[in-house]
């Protein structure tokens, strides 16, 4: 069932694009993406939804780089949402922040590895906020169906999912491109291009093949995907957070010109290819 986030209307007939950097490195810089992606959505007129993290509870090391936390992470989206006018989405990774969360931003985002805690789930879908889940690593799509179930059955009829690989415990994540469309059958799906290229636990920090992010993307789109998710940065070597994994802020137009070729495709032959 279609839903809209503000402008953006989540499993319509327009792709749709979630991206920012992985966490909120500086009000500055969290503007700057902001405004920096949503001009090229604006050129291209790809509906937009900007997404940046608060605190990353899921880190390889304990001195890694989580985020301003809460409180200041939450004045910063409220300005970006506020001052560049897009909705906002961000992870919630405890069921006591999704309250504050929610009456900031148009979206909370269940991570991965929290796909099945039934208290954040419920937590989140009481805020009426758009929930989007990430599907867990270790989660089979049509299991998918009960963490949906679980925020409908809250009263939240605003449900996503969002595919971004499965791993089998070799540092290394595979997409099965038949998941999108079993999952769609449960709610609008979502691609996560950037975390499908991650090489998680590659010493004390995550890797990553970037040169991937397109090609995924291409087939994920062919595949009749809602919308597309990507961790998008200026500088990625920089970034705090996930960077080997990120699109460079500089591929992006180019990128979604190659996807929105694809939907137009799509459009005009038939926009659910049969297997």
């Amino acid at each position: 069932m279609p839903f809209s986030v503000q402008n953006v209307t989540i499993g319509g007939p327009e792709l749709f694009l979630i991206a920012g950097p992985c966490v909120i490195e500086s009000e500055e810089h969290a503007l700057f993406m902001a405004t920096s992606i949503a001009a090229i959505c604006r050129q291209l007129a790809v509906p937009y939804i900007f997404k940046a993290s608060y605190d990353k509870a899921n880190r390889t090391a304990i001195s890694s780089f989580r985020g301003p936390g809460l409180t200041e992470g939450l004045r910063i989206l409220r300005k970006v949402r506020e001052q560049v006018n897009v909705p906002v989405l961000t992870d919630v990774h405890d069921a006591s922040q999704a309250t504050a969360a929610g009456e900031v931003v148009d979206v909370l985002q269940i991570p991965a590895f929290l796909c099945r805690q039934t208290d954040l789930l419920i937590a989140a879908a009481r805020t009426n906020r758009a929930v989007n889940i990430k599907k867990g690593q270790f989660v089979a799509p049509q299991d998918m169906r009960h963490a949906v179930a679980k925020i409908q059955e809250s009263g939240n009829p605003n449900v996503s999912l969002t595919e971004r690989g499965a791993s089998f415990g070799y540092h290394n994540l595979v997409v099965d491109m038949r998941s999108l469309a079993i999952m769609r059958t449960y709610a609008p799906v979502i691609f996560d291009a950037t975390h499908s290229v991650q090489l998680p636990s590659q010493g004390t920090q995550s890797g990553g093949q970037p040169e991937f992010i397109p090609l995924l993307s291409r087939a994920a789109v062919a595949a009749g995907i809602d919308g597309i998710f990507m961790e998008v940065h200026d500088n990625p070597a920089a970034a705090k957070s996930d960077g080997t994994n990120a699109l460079p802020l500089a591929h992006l137009k180019p990128v979604l010109e190659q996807l929105l070729a694809i939907r137009h495709a799509l459009a005009t032959y038939g926009r659910w290819p049969s297997a």
